[in-house]
């Protein structure tokens, strides 16, 4: 005891913490004070989690377009605790907005922003905005498809301001409708050192609002004795946030979060969507179409902002208790109502998302990124048992091809397959099989070289009917082939299986002037080369 009484008064003579600690925790407040005053607590606890969590992850985020897909991915599936660490990041953004408009619908219900409040309610709702930009400049941080076309939205929202929206777009580093590392590298900036700088002056400048002004009293509370802070609201706040903390990562744990394929621009086909908390002004924007969409994107939200800012100089009558505040607690349900209506019809509205949530946290396949010509060619290489002599990865009857490509000449290696050695026997490949062997063996590149490993057989198998029906002469896939038809990369993001299927079997039911042929595959072969379409990404 007599050590920590000398070192309280150790600290009380050097800094003043323990008298100012026990300043703040003998704070004055009403004698209705409860638990409807938990709500500001819990919103700067829930801050203080957004930062550490940020933290966590920038230790382990790759902060440039080209490695934050990958980023998120190794924090996903290598990480230890990294699924955690983001499901808390994720769902605590959205937690975070909750209580802050909880905050501030119970602040107004109330009637918290009166004289000589209104300095506090002001900076408040610049807090507010403050949540909802951390909201949108993280949503890019990801860099897959969702991130990246509902950035596009927004960027492109922005530019609908009258006179100051090029600039605005200039500021976010939008070129065009294009958003690139300018971008990304902005909204990241804004994200992890703009915004908690601005943030953090904003809270500090509340609580002394808060504490120069005290907790607002009810009317009946004028002859009615004060209360401490400490400890029964002190302790009303502690459970109120361990109830959030409890929410929060049982959402981190049981709703699991995906990562989708990494940005692709030229992937016209994706349907963006706002995170749940912008659905309604997504919604609002398909009522003021046209000529009108100036109206619905700037003016009206723009109104509501400074609407919010001026009520406590609208609102000028006494406190009154909340009971006879019906027209705040009309504003509000209407408000809530309004907000409910327009999201759940964002929602209803919203076509299926064809793209799989998983794909970005698949380690990645190289086979999956290889021309089919070399994927069938490693099919070839198995079917005529090549393996017996060129045993990948050790010497063998024959050279190791995995240690380096062949450096005989395509002549040489094509009158090889007619006379082979005495290990071997002769070569069943068609000439054509034969070429696209040749070409794998001497002009593999490293990708090719890593799909040798262990290819999926089923997907093989469906490169090799791909090869068989002359698939390229007409599509593009994985860079090689013709473009007289659809290219055919990132299929499974724009056709159900269903559909492939039955556009193999009929052409025409599914694009009337389509060119191709129907299709006569066996179900094991329309299983194989469905397979792997699919599978090849964008």
């Amino acid at each position: 005891m007599s050590l920590l009484r000398t070192t309280r008064d150790w600290l009380e003579d050097r800094t003043g913490l323990p008298s100012a600690i026990q300043h703040f925790l003998d704070e004055q407040i009403p004698a209705s004070a409860g638990w409807h005053q938990v709500f500001g607590s819990v919103a700067l606890f829930a801050f203080l989690i957004q930062a550490a969590t940020g933290f966590l992850l920038a230790l382990n985020y790759g902060a440039t377009p080209s490695e934050a897909h990958a980023s998120i991915r190794y924090i996903m599936t290598e990480l230890t605790g990294g699924p955690m660490i983001r499901g808390l990041h994720h769902w605590g953004a959205s937690a975070m907005i909750v209580v802050v408009v909880l905050h501030m619908a119970q602040t107004f219900i109330w009637g918290a922003y009166k004289r000589p409040r209104e300095a506090t309610w002001i900076v408040g709702c610049t807090l507010l905005l403050m949540v909802l930009a951390f909201g949108l400049t993280g949503y890019l941080l990801p860099w897959d498809n969702k991130a990246y076309w509902g950035t596009t939205v927004t960027t492109q929202i922005a530019g609908l301001a009258p006179g100051a929206g090029p600039y605005i777009k200039r500021l976010l580093g939008a070129d065009g409708d294009v958003i690139g590392s300018i971008t990304f590298s902005r909204f990241y900036a804004a994200h992890v050192m703009l915004l908690p700088a601005i943030t953090m002056l904003l809270i500090g400048a509340h609580l002394y609002l808060v504490r120069r002004h005290g907790v607002t009293p009810l009317p009946a509370d004028a002859d009615r004795p004060k209360k401490r802070f400490y400890p029964e609201q002190v302790l009303k706040d502690t459970v109120a946030a361990f109830a959030y903390v409890m929410v929060v990562a049982l959402f981190a744990n049981f709703a699991k979060l995906g990562l989708g394929s990494m940005a692709d621009p030229t992937d016209t086909q994706y349907i963006p969507r706002p995170e749940w908390y912008f659905l309604f002004m997504f919604q609002v924007l398909k009522i003021f179409e046209g000529p009108l969409e100036f109206l619905g994107a700037v003016v009206l939200p723009n109104l509501a902002i400074v609407a919010l800012f001026l009520v406590p100089f609208f609102d000028r009558a006494r406190a009154v208790a909340v009971r006879q505040r019906t027209v705040a607690i009309a504003v509000v349900v209407l408000a809530a109502l309004g907000w409910a209506g327009l999201t759940q019809r964002a929602i209803a509205t919203t076509p299926a998302n064809l793209e799989d949530l998983e794909a970005g946290l698949r380690p990645p396949q190289p086979w999956r990124e290889i021309p089919a010509e070399h994927l069938a060619a490693i099919g070839y290489f198995q079917q005529d048992n090549c393996a017996a002599c060129h045993i990948l990865g050790r010497s063998a009857n024959g050279p190791d091809l995995a240690r380096e490509p062949s450096d005989k000449d395509a002549s040489t290696l094509m009158a090889h397959f007619f006379q082979p050695t005495e290990a071997s026997a002769v070569s069943t490949l068609t000439r054509n099989q034969q070429v696209s062997l040749v070409k794998l063996v001497t002009k593999r590149d490293e990708r090719g070289l890593a799909s040798w490993e262990n290819p999926p057989q089923k997907e093989l198998a469906g490169a090799i009917l791909y090869q068989a029906r002359n698939c390229g002469v007409c599509h593009t896939l994985n860079g090689a082939g013709a473009k007289n038809a659809p290219i055919l990369n990132g299929l499974a993001g724009r056709r159900t299986r269903e559909w492939v299927e039955g556009h193999f079997a009929n052409p025409k039911t599914f694009t009337p002037n389509s060119p191709m042929p129907a299709y006569k595959f066996s179900a094991e072969e329309l299983d194989q080369i469905t397979s792997y379409l699919m599978a090849i990404p964008k």
